[in-house]
């Protein structure tokens, strides 16, 4: 059995398809893509598909996870292509590496947001974000299934700038020209609860009084594994590919031994 890991996007006005229109929409495009998936036994089987840290409905993203296990080997380059002409724009797939190592899901452990502000000046932003990340603990609340939960933003939180608008990955040619805009970058650990992005809004709206005149535009920029030395989020991937990359010792040529 092969297993295959996918990067997707969630793009435009597909951010506002949830988790399960997703999955309705890969599992056609399965289908239609002709690939050889492996099945779950029991009365109803269902593909193999792992999903892994889905975001948030609403949101946009540049760094989605699925796992998927074949029946029949497929190089992962042309499933990438054939998987991808077979979703509609906006949900695209843009990576596929044959899984070589374990544990994907635990190797996403943080994400990087960007939070598009508009209606905001940047000097209000990095004041808010100042003051957010100056608190100790900044106590947010969400509705939950059993009610309203009360937790702490602020822990989850590894960083919160501002940042210039050229270094900003959203698209900003329908944003009126004549309005301030501030971007937020985030990155945030993956706890329990989870702290969304939203939460974030909630929390600097209750620190700094930071109430955006429209909804934020929320962009899901990196998923991974959070390295503490250096601050960054890695490639959950990458493993895959270096352990593809190394040669093994079966394929390794023999050294010829000089006669005597």
């Amino acid at each position: 059995m092969q297993r295959i890991r996918l990067r997707y996007t969630k793009r435009g006005r597909l951010r506002f398809t949830s988790h399960r229109d997703f999955q309705r929409a890969f599992e056609r495009a399965l289908r239609r893509a002709e690939v050889p998936m492996a099945y779950s036994a029991g009365f109803t089987p269902h593909p193999k598909v792992s999903y892994a840290n889905a975001a948030p409905t609403g949101t946009g993203s540049e760094a989605e996870y699925l796992e998927i296990a074949l029946t029949a080997h497929r190089d992962p380059e042309q499933l990438r292509v054939l998987l991808d002409e077979s979703l509609p724009a906006g949900l695209d797939i843009v990576e596929a590496v044959e899984a070589r190592t374990s544990g994907l899901a635990d190797r996403l452990t943080a994400s990087v947001w960007e939070l598009r502000l508009d209606g905001v000046s940047p000097e209000e932003a990095r004041r808010a974000a100042d003051a957010f990340t100056a608190a100790e603990t900044v106590e947010v609340k969400r509705l939950a299934k059993n009610g309203v939960r009360t937790f702490d933003a602020r822990s989850a939180v590894v960083s919160l700038e501002v940042r210039d608008l050229s270094e900003t990955q959203s698209a900003l040619a329908d944003r009126p020209s004549d309005q301030p805009c501030a971007i937020l970058r985030l990155v945030v650990r993956h706890v329990t609860p989870a702290v969304r992005p939203d939460d974030v809004l909630s929390g600097l709206r209750a620190v700094a009084d930071l109430a955006p005149p429209v909804p934020a535009a929320v962009t899901r920029l990196a998923q991974g594994l959070f390295d503490e030395e250096t601050g960054t989020v890695t490639d959950p991937l990458a493993p895959d590919r270096e352990a593809a990359q190394a040669p093994s010792t079966a394929e390794q040529p023999a050294t010829a031994t000089a006669p005597a």
